[in-house]
């Protein structure tokens, strides 16, 4: 295995986090961006206030985007195991 196909691999790999990832971050930060605003016009500072929508929105798209991401794991990890065997020796 040569740098040039390690460096390539942990591209993808992080490539690959980041978009699995990305509707969650998304949608955590608007929630965040919403409840923050919603707190300085009501001059609430309540800390739950900004943590609970904020957790219950993630798990609302994990259960939205939950197949999305679990097929883009799995289609880089086929891809990563089914060409594997040209690098190896």
């Amino acid at each position: 295995m040569s740098a040039d196909f390690v460096i390539g691999l942990a591209g993808s790999a992080v490539f690959t986090v980041l978009k699995a990832s990305a509707p969650m971050l998304i949608l955590a930060l608007v929630v965040g961006l919403l409840v923050s605003v919603f707190q300085a016009t009501t001059q609430i500072q309540e800390q739950t206030l900004a943590f609970v929508p904020k957790i219950v929105a993630v798990f609302i798209s994990v259960i939205v985007f939950g197949p999305w991401i679990l097929n883009t794991v799995v289609d880089f990890t086929y891809q990563l195991l089914s060409n594997i065997h040209q690098y190896i020796g």
